[in-house]
């Protein structure tokens, strides 16, 4: 599963992270499952409580989760995200990245929902000098399945 990204495109990937949180407090995950037997939201949402992701100050994370061979993705955000963004945001970003999905670009496709979440993250919760720190990994995770 891990080989599923090259070396580079996983570079690409953390680098996506850490540039989408340099003008925000929120924090961006990206996990990654071989496969999802159940309902894809119910995953990633038990993923982002593994991940700790519900322990932000400002409960302003975003998790995106992949299951690579089962062939399902989901953006979730925690309820401070969840609480500013318009209703269609999280869809107008999966499709976003669908597109890209199509065309066998992954890991573009993975760049470009970190990048959307951050600006949205970057307008709500602007980054604070001398008080924001990166309270999560920016590298991703691997499940086991």
């Amino acid at each position: 599963m891990k080989a599923f990204f090259s070396e580079s495109e996983k570079t690409k990937i953390v680098q996506a992270i850490q540039t989408a949180e340099l003008c925000t407090s929120g924090e961006i995950r990206v996990h990654i499952d071989r496969t999802c037997d159940e309902d894809v939201l119910d995953r990633a949402a038990w993923w982002f409580k593994q991940l700790k992701m519900e322990k932000t100050k400002l409960r302003n994370g975003v998790l995106i989760y992949l299951a690579t061979e089962s062939k399902k993705f989901a953006i979730i955000g925690d309820a401070g995200i969840n609480a500013i963004v318009p209703k269609d945001f999280w869809e107008t970003t999966k499709n976003g990245m669908l597109d890209y999905f199509r065309r066998n670009q992954f890991a573009d496709g993975v760049v470009y929902g970190i990048l959307e979440a951050g600006q949205r993250l970057k307008d709500a919760f602007p980054y604070k000098k001398g008080e924001d720190i990166n309270e999560l990994s920016d590298d991703i995770s691997f499940g086991s399945k």
